[in-house]
């Protein structure tokens, strides 16, 4: 039996501007919460992704895919877990399980690559510091 990845999980509620007439929310947000998830990850290693832009590590997502599991609804307390796992050096790969809080149902699984860019827009290195910072999280957990 495989034990299973590190991950990071944080929690919000659906905000009324991401749902549809109908109130569940539309396909798009949850790319967004794909972000949240991301983001948030990588600042609970100590990196705010403004600081490791800084130190020239860009990051553009060159492939997503999204499986949907069951809608989320306007007010719903979602939880998103996203776990690191792939770094190369130039593209790290992050995968999302997309829960509603209250009842752990699945709403979505995702995967996003996303590719080191200079400020050109070149695919580049991630620079040693983050990449090491992203390789430990990787083994290790955040």
């Amino acid at each position: 039996m495989t034990a299973a990845r590190p991950h990071f999980d944080v929690e919000f509620r659906v905000r009324y501007a991401e749902t549809d007439q109908m109130g569940v929310v539309y396909h798009s947000e949850y790319l967004v919460w794909c972000e949240v998830g991301r983001t948030e990850y990588i600042r609970a290693l100590g990196l705010p992704y403004s600081e490791m832009e800084k130190r020239g590590a860009l990051l553009a997502v060159a492939d997503a895919s999204l499986r949907f599991h069951a809608p989320a609804r306007y007010d719903d307390l979602v939880r998103v877990e996203t776990t690191l796992t792939q770094v190369k050096s130039r593209a790290v790969t992050f995968e999302y399980l997309i829960y509603q809080a209250a009842t752990t149902t699945r709403l979505v699984s995702a995967r996003t690559m996303l590719v080191s860019l200079d400020r050109a827009g070149r695919p580049a290195p991630l620079p040693l510091d983050v990449r090491a910072l992203l390789d430990r999280a990787a083994l290790e957990g955040a």
